[in-house]
């Protein structure tokens, strides 16, 4: 077996371990900072929405030896000001995102741009999406988020209860918080792949909350006939148990994901990738953090202010103090008996002797008794 296999079989039989909700203030404290930095990023910096939300044009030119940046100052340039987005493709040519242009803008932008790029303006085709599309994109893109959301809190209140169904509503809150501010703290554009890179995330943090659920509702089924355990220790014997299982499934479902972002998407290119791979990337990190840091320990929290959760806490506590004080018992016992002790061979020959039983003279070497035997009834 390998040592990882060997660490995840001495976690699921709970022979080690990690303490992750008696530090669950360290990361809840971890998840505010990071989601405050998340919703600052928001508000100051806000999302680069792409043509099919807020409405614009794109211009594809054939191939062409201008460069992406230079082929964006220029189009910013023809759109007096508008926003643009260059990406190059393989066959050479531009693709050229405007956002915010009416049909009207985009004939003289075409023209400019087929001059500033030396092309012909009948080899430019223009595409244009009004913001009223847009608008009603975004609008089914917030619908479908909602109804997802309300599925998963009756899903989990139906299979576990509300309280897990609460604390993975929030999880799932916090993954998208974060996701939403990675991407107006670096720019990427919010395109409809976004939105699918979002709800596909949403699943796996909730496939990972899940394992975690399932595990704890199985170790506290019967918690309140115990006395071994309190319901935070359960939980936390719940999320060591499947703590390898989460590491593996996430390594493996970012490895690709990570060969989109950094390689489809930065060394070869390919921009279109970076609007799903990176909510996915950020997505799928966010929701394996979630599902251990934050989705289980507030099931632990909100778990312990029910009475009967709070009776078994007791009763856990003072059992062990009953055992402790067991166990001190002895010590104190041979600490008096310490006190007491002989100060010298004889004196501890005496007590053994004590011990078992037997009486014999003090002081009396043992050559002298081997030397005396029995009297023989004879008399001298």
């Amino acid at each position: 077996m390998s040592k990882l296999g060997n660490i995840g079989a001495r976690l699921y039989r709970g022979e080690v371990g990690y303490d992750f909700i008696g530090k669950r203030k360290i990361w809840y404290g971890i998840s505010i900072l990071i989601t405050i930095t998340a919703i600052v990023g928001l508000a100051v910096r806000g999302l680069n929405m792409g043509i099919e939300f807020s409405g614009g044009a794109v211009f594809t030119t054939p191939k062409t030896s201008v460069s992406s940046a230079e082929a964006e100052h220029k189009a910013e340039a023809a759109a007096e000001g508008h926003q643009a987005v260059v990406q190059k493709l393989g066959n050479g040519g531009l693709r050229i995102q405007i956002s915010e242009l009416d049909t009207e803008q985009s004939v003289p932008v075409q023209e400019a741009l087929a001059k500033d790029l030396n092309v012909p303006v009948k080899d430019i085709n223009t595409q244009l999406v009004g913001p009223s599309w847009g608008e009603e994109i975004a609008n089914k893109a917030w619908m479908g988020l909602g109804i997802f959301m309300i599925l998963v809190v009756i899903y989990l209140a139906i299979a576990f209860e509300w309280r897990m169904a609460l604390a993975a509503l929030i999880a799932l809150i916090h993954d998208l918080t974060i996701t939403v501010g990675v991407y107006a703290l670096v720019g990427f554009e919010v395109t409809p792949g976004t939105v699918i890179g979002l709800l596909t995330i949403l699943g796996y943090s909730l496939y990972d909350t899940v394992v975690v659920f399932d595990s704890l509702k199985e170790a506290s089924k019967d918690a309140t006939k115990q006395t071994r355990f309190t319901y935070s220790e359960l939980a936390n014997r719940s999320i060591n148990s499947t703590l390898v299982r989460s590491i593996n499934t996430t390594v493996v479902a970012l490895l690709p994901v990570a060969g989109l972002l950094f390689v489809g998407g930065g060394l070869l290119g390919a921009g279109m990738l970076n609007d799903i791979s990176l909510a996915l990337f950020v997505g799928l990190a966010a929701g394996a953090y979630s599902s251990i840091f934050i989705a289980t320990p507030l099931v632990a929290d909100l778990k312990e202010r029910d009475p009967a959760m709070k009776a078994l806490a007791k009763r856990v506590r003072a059992k062990r103090a009953a055992a402790a004080a067991k166990a001190d018992a002895p010590e104190r016992r041979e600490d008096a008996v310490d006190e007491d002790a002989p100060q010298d061979a004889d004196d501890a020959e005496d007590t053994a002797a004590a011990g078992s039983g037997m009486v014999g003279q003090r002081n009396q070497p043992a050559s002298r008794n081997r030397g005396r035997g029995r009297p023989s009834g004879k008399r001298r």
